[in-house]
């Protein structure tokens, strides 16, 4: 299929990204692994490797877990002063798990705002 012949926009190009779905047709796989892009789609070949992200999506998925996680653990410790130990127990874990769940997601959404920006449409 030609690139051009069925192309998302706007909200469902970043749905699809989000999804870990191709933000040009929504059909073939964004990801070949854990956070690496496949270089051509294989519904569409449209040539994902070429959308550029940078470290944008890292560096919102640190700002937003730091931020969540880390009001939760005051709230948490002026509520009820627990030992250093359970705080470890409970905090690191749960950054970990939250950072982890929105990476891809976040590096999707990043890979289709840039598509977007960058796509030239007929």
């Amino acid at each position: 299929m030609d690139t051009s012949e069925h192309r998302l926009r706007g909200k469902a190009a970043v749905w699809a990204g989000v999804r870990g779905r191709c933000p040009n047709c929504g059909e073939g796989r964004l990801f070949s692994g854990w956070l690496k892009v496949e270089a051509r789609c294989a519904a569409c070949d449209f040539p994902l490797r070429e959308i550029e992200t940078g470290d944008g999506a890292a560096t919102f998925i640190m700002q937003i877990t730091g931020a969540t996680v880390g009001m939760a653990a005051v709230a948490f410790n002026l509520a009820y002063r627990p030992p250093l130990w359970l705080n470890l127990v409970i905090w690191v874990p749960l950054v970990i798990l939250v950072a982890g769940g929105l990476m891809r997601p976040g590096k999707g959404l990043m890979t289709a705002l840039n598509m977007l920006r960058t796509r030239k449409d007929p």
